[in-house]
């Protein structure tokens, strides 16, 4: 079962990262307040960044140095990420069903 690292947009335009093995029901936890301090404060609004690695040890490094990253640079990783979501899209619907 794979771990995810993730990124939360906060109210007032902040960011929260952590990692789980279950990234709906650590939001769940987010929203209802009980998942991080940070989060209590804070309220989340959405995740923007998701990555999944193959074991804890590697979600907590990830997580760690994403956590280093200023505050623009989180902003670019999950843009990043929006747009390559997008483009992945936009090829599944133009495939010609010839090819598959």
């Amino acid at each position: 079962m794979p771990y995810y690292v993730y990124i939360i947009q906060c109210e007032g335009n902040s960011f929260y990262t952590g990692y789980t093995r279950n990234l709906n029901s650590r939001m769940r936890l987010h929203l209802n307040g009980k998942g991080a301090r940070y989060t209590k404060m804070h309220r989340p609004e959405k995740v923007v960044y998701t990555e999944e690695l193959g074991s804890i040890a590697e979600a907590m490094k990830r997580e760690k140095q994403i956590k280093r990253l200023t505050h623009c640079q989180k902003l670019r990783l999950a843009k990043s990420q929006t747009r390559l979501k997008q483009h992945s899209r936009k090829a599944k619907i133009y495939r010609d069903p010839a090819q598959m």
